[in-house]
């Protein structure tokens, strides 16, 4: 996974709905997306291993440091000093892919594991962004 080095921001006003007689509608993506924005940071997914859980190559994660990981949370963590993305196996203290072509990695006592946060949303785009480093 590698950590965008941007701050999100976006805001989206305006929909007009014929079946609403053009009222006017506010949607900010930040309120939507982001419940903890001081413990909020934003990485993109790298490779298949959570495809089955809905987050492909490149997705755009929202990973939130606020929420406590419970037992089969999509996670982000530090394992020995590289950040992966899996569902967190509490009771077996292992870390789980969402592709069965992938086996599960044990958190043996010798790892250096942290958990960095929560998964709370994915995102994915449709066309390359320069933002992201893919123009």
């Amino acid at each position: 996974m590698k950590v965008i080095p941007i701050f999100a921001q976006a805001g989206i006003t305006g929909f007009e709905s014929p079946a609403a007689e053009y009222t006017q509608l506010s949607l900010s993506l930040d309120e939507l997306l982001i419940e903890h924005p001081s413990a909020t940071f934003i990485g993109q997914a790298k490779g298949e291993s959570m495809q089955g859980v809905g987050i492909f190559d490149n997705d755009i994660l929202v990973v939130d440091r606020h929420i406590t990981a419970q037992h089969l949370d999509v996670i982000v963590a530090n394992l020995n000093g590289e950040f992966v993305c899996k569902i967190i196996d509490k009771q077996r203290r292992q870390l789980l892919s969402a592709n069965e072509r992938f086996q599960a990695i044990a958190i043996e006592q010798f790892d250096e594991f942290s958990i960095e946060g929560v998964v709370a949303r994915s995102i994915r785009c449709h066309r390359a962004s320069s933002l992201l480093g893919q123009a």
